[in-house]
């Protein structure tokens, strides 16, 4: 009666050394309930179903839209004038979507090419201020000057070396 009463636990059970002599059909019901303890700890989301994206692959037969290639058949100087009728009608989409960028791109631009020079002209000039010795900056600075005052004439030039008189 005492061993009906006591069992041991299933934690004792799904021990590595009480496995080996259990039965077939505890073995079976450890194994089970292993399972359902490890079913019932996955997480499950209530989320709605996906919908079915639409496919926005185009498919092209051939490579010739990629690579903005010209049609390959060739005519000049009127040698073959059907291939020449052919060749304005699927280049000349070409050249005026060229047209259009170009007047968009001029339209775009913010800064003339005139003002950009300006600019890069002015920014050369400091760095160089910037990284002159001394010398060099006082140099420098009586060009400005004479930029600047070049209508007038020089009154401060630089005083020779005067001889003393015995």
């Amino acid at each position: 009666m005492a061993s009906d009463s006591v069992k041991l636990s299933k934690n004792l059970l799904r021990m590595k050394f009480m496995q080996r002599g259990l039965d077939a059909e505890t073995r079976k019901q450890l194994e089970e309930e292993e399972k359902r303890i490890i079913s019932d700890e996955h997480w499950y989301l209530d989320l709605p179903e996906l919908k079915a994206k639409e496919n926005l692959i185009i498919e092209e037969r051939s490579f010739v839209p990629c690579e903005d290639l010209k049609y390959g058949r060739m005519s000049f100087k009127g040698f073959n004038p059907e291939v020449e009728k052919l060749m304005v009608l699927m280049n000349g989409k070409d050249e005026a979507e060229e047209a259009e960028e170009e007047d968009l791109s001029t339209m775009q631009t913010d800064v003339t090419d005139e003002e950009m020079a300006r600019r890069y002209e002015s920014l050369v000039g400091s760095m160089k201020r910037k990284f002159a010795k001394k010398r060099e900056r006082s140099a420098m600075d009586e060009e400005e000057e004479e930029d600047v005052n070049c209508n007038f004439a020089e009154t401060n030039s630089k005083r020779a070396f005067l001889k003393p008189q015995d």
